[in-house]
């Protein structure tokens, strides 16, 4: 299994969860766990998603998110887990 870790930042707005979950979808990206919340007006969602189905690799999926991201006029961000998890053991 390939995990990454997706997270989602900026102002709230209507549609961000079905646009981040559309494209992910559009990859093959599986998405295992999610959290949303919105405080103070920002919207903030981190999720653990399975890269293993997809087509493209992970810098091409990145890239997508970085583009989606752009379209909402939010941040998102995508880091792989076996990284994440090797930084945190440190």
């Amino acid at each position: 299994m390939i995990k990454a870790l997706v997270t989602v930042t900026g102002k709230d707005r209507t549609g961000i969860i079905a646009g981040v979950a559309s494209r992910l979808a559009w990859c093959d990206v599986n998405i295992l766990e999610i959290s949303q919340t919105v405080l103070s007006g920002y919207f903030t969602m981190m999720m653990v998603v399975d890269l293993s189905g997809s087509k493209m690799n992970f810098g091409q999926v990145s890239d997508q998110m970085k583009q989606v991201g752009e379209e909402l006029g939010m941040n998102i961000n995508m880091q792989r887990m076996d990284i994440f998890d090797a930084m945190h053991r440190i």
